[in-house]
């Protein structure tokens, strides 16, 4: 059985939809990033700390998973509030970032870790848009303040890597290391 160390509906949703079945046990760990920390490492440390977190019995399998969006080498995790919302909209308008996600495995004393990297392009933004979106409250749960399976996919001009990655969890590469 695989144990999702997650609270996210979005990775949920995800590994529902591809058919592997799951269970949901989650511990909260602290996320803060640590001073100098590149963000390759942080999101690998954070899914790692969310496996070793998660109570499993022996023949589970702990999925952790941590998602970052990095823009000119800024980190943008979730908004504290409205106000960060709009920075971080008004900083990925009419711009290119990086989506990063880590993956840990954990089964017993045997780790697997993972990354997965999404190029995403934004639309240009006016500030009455990004005014109505953060109004909406669809950014304030998300890494970089938008969801690109919501409200915010009308300003999504393409992507370069895994869809399901910029959702939250790169579910091809996941599916990889449990065949492993």
């Amino acid at each position: 059985m695989l144990v999702l160390a997650s609270q996210s509906p979005r990775r949920s949703e995800i590994l529902r939809q591809a058919g592997i079945p799951f269970v949901v046990r989650a511990s909260p760990v602290d996320e803060s990033p640590q001073e100098g920390e590149e963000p390759d490492a942080y999101v690998l440390r954070v899914a790692e700390m969310k496996a070793r977190a998660a109570a499993a019995g022996p023949h589970e399998t702990v999925l952790g998973a941590d998602t970052t969006v990095v823009i000119g080498g800024e980190m943008l995790g979730k908004p504290s509030g409205p106000e960060d919302a709009r920075r971080m909209l008004e900083k990925l308008s009419g711009r290119r970032h990086e989506v990063i996600t880590g993956i840990c495995l954990k089964r017993g004393a045997e780790v697997k870790r993972d990354r997965a990297a999404t190029q995403v392009w934004f639309a240009p933004m006016t500030a009455a848009e990004i005014e109505a979106y953060v109004a909406s409250g669809e950014p304030m749960d998300k890494a970089g303040a938008y969801a690109i399976q919501g409200l915010a996919s009308k300003f999504i001009e393409r992507i370069d890597g895994c869809y399901f990655n910029v959702v939250g969890l790169p579910v091809a590469r996941v599916y990889r290391l449990l065949s492993r």
